[in-house]
């Protein structure tokens, strides 16, 4: 996991956003499709947001999402809405390279998540899964101490309680992550300081879920200063 720090949360947003769109024109120009798996929460809504006037060749990019809450489809808690009004709405992205996970339709959580890894299946390789962290080290809604961080032969997983609300959810499993070629975790924050040190202590994964995570050729760990205080210096 290779770590790179940004002075403050707007230059970690901007440039990462600089990142994934030279990295997405040079995933198009060499396979002709790019597949992303994007992720919550109030930085990956910051990055989403910030691609919307990028030029960027969106009729080539396919979008999932690496977790999902398992609420109504027009909630305001689903990812999947917060990505559509950041971004998805705004740029002319086919409405079938848009793979959002299940949303709850009254299908039991279990039948969702074997729908959401026959979806992932579906896609092939996943050239890059965004990530966030939680101060408790968590990504995706893979959290301490569950059962599902490592759980194995299963892509997708049902989360039924997530000690974040609501308490039902999709998630990618750890070894779906690892699956992808590229992993990025954007974190920001002071609260997430321990979290990050913590993840590149070589802590179990029971304690500390973001270090499972390992792309299969490149894994990031993108930080604004306030995440990175605790990390030695030449982890930076």
């Amino acid at each position: 996991m290779n770590v790179i720090t940004h002075r403050d949360r707007a230059a970690l947003v901007a440039q990462t956003a600089d990142r994934l769109t030279a990295l997405l024109g040079e995933l198009i120009a060499t396979q002709g499709r790019a597949t992303v798996a994007v992720t919550g929460g109030s930085v990956g809504i910051e990055l989403l947001a910030a691609l919307a006037d990028r030029d960027i060749d969106w009729q080539h990019v396919v979008i999932t999402w690496s977790d999902e809450r398992y609420v109504a489809a027009d909630s305001p808690d689903r990812n999947a809405r917060q990505a559509r009004e950041a971004l998805l709405d705004l740029v002319p992205i086919p409405a079938e390279n848009v793979r959002e996970l299940p949303a709850d339709d009254g299908t039991p959580l279990d039948a969702a998540a074997a729908a959401g890894s026959a979806l992932l299946e579906s896609l092939g390789t996943i050239d890059l899964t965004l990530l966030g962290m939680g101060p408790d080290a968590h990504i995706a809604s893979l959290f301490p101490g569950m059962p599902g961080v490592l759980q194995p032969g299963v892509a997708v997983i049902a989360v039924t309680d997530s000690p974040k609300p609501p308490p039902s959810r999709l998630s990618f499993t750890v070894g779906a992550i690892n699956a992808s070629d590229r992993v990025w975790l954007i974190v920001a924050g002071a609260d997430k300081a321990e979290a990050a040190a913590l993840a590149r202590s070589g802590a179990a994964p029971e304690t500390a879920p973001a270090g499972t995570a390992q792309g299969r050729e490149e894994t990031l760990m993108l930080l604004d200063a306030e995440a990175a205080a605790l990390l030695e210096e030449d982890g930076r």
